[in-house]
């Protein structure tokens, strides 16, 4: 494979949380690849090296989650929350994260769903994000005046399963069926080999996208779920609606 442009330094930024090594790329990684070949600088953080997994050693995880950046284009660090399995709502770790938002200044940020019926680091974290999106707007903040505030244009949450798809939220389904797109993704999933000793992750994802492209009227389709009311100054600036009449 030929190496990833370079994206300029001063290209729209893109922060997605991931609550463990292969969160990012199962649950958005479409998304992602859409906006890396678009040009977007992609920033990934994960908050636990998979310490509780049934398959895979931290070790194999963050290896994993390095290559599954690189397929993507993408930015990697690790931030330490606790651990897998251990992720807890708190001010020092949201604070913790509103550090990594000033610091990366991102427009977008993507986080997993709130909903509880889930992998409970998922939900936490998703809660986690949002304060820290909020505390990172505050000036006045003693813990992170070593950095200036800055306030995200929008926050979206993704589902890593079916479990997570919160149901009292209006999804954006966002095209993703361009070939490039699918098979960036494809090589981003598959790089996490640890993960699909005991189920086919990889196809889930792709059925799911498969299925939703199918209601939305293109091949392939993912959904994200927005934090707050998006505003357009056009209505040129939409695309299409779902449903056909």
């Amino acid at each position: 494979m030929k190496p990833l442009p370079e994206t300029p330094s001063d290209a729209p930024r893109l922060l997605a949380f991931g609550a463990h090594p292969d969160d990012l790329e199962f649950g958005c990684g479409a998304i992602l690849a859409l906006e890396g070949l678009r040009g977007s600088r992609l920033n990934f953080v994960v908050c636990s090296q998979g310490e509780s997994a049934t398959h895979g050693t931290p070790e194999d995880r963050r290896r994993e989650a390095k290559e599954g950046a690189d397929q993507l284009g993408a930015s990697l660090e690790f931030v330490d929350l606790g651990g897998d399995a251990h992720l807890e709502r708190s001010v020092s770790h949201a604070l913790s994260l509103a550090a990594v938002i000033r610091r990366v200044q991102p427009q977008w940020v993507l986080a997993p769903t709130l909903v509880e019926n889930q992998h409970p680091d998922h939900a936490v974290l998703g809660s986690l994000v949002r304060d820290a999106a909020r505390l990172a707007r505050y000036g006045g903040v003693a813990e992170l005046k070593s950095l200036p505030p800055h306030s995200i244009d929008q926050l979206f949450y993704y589902a890593v399963g079916p479990e997570g798809e919160p149901r009292e939220v209006s999804a954006v389904w966002v095209d993703v069926s361009a070939p490039s797109v699918l098979e960036r993704w494809k090589r981003a999933m598959n790089a996490h080999v640890t993960q699909a000793k005991t189920r086919d992750y990889v196809e889930l994802q792709l059925t799911r996208a498969r299925l939703l492209g199918l209601r939305a009227g293109v091949h392939y389709a993912q959904a994200l779920y927005p934090a707050d009311p998006i505003v357009i100054s056009n209505l040129t600036s939409l695309g299409l609606g779902a449903r056909r009449f």
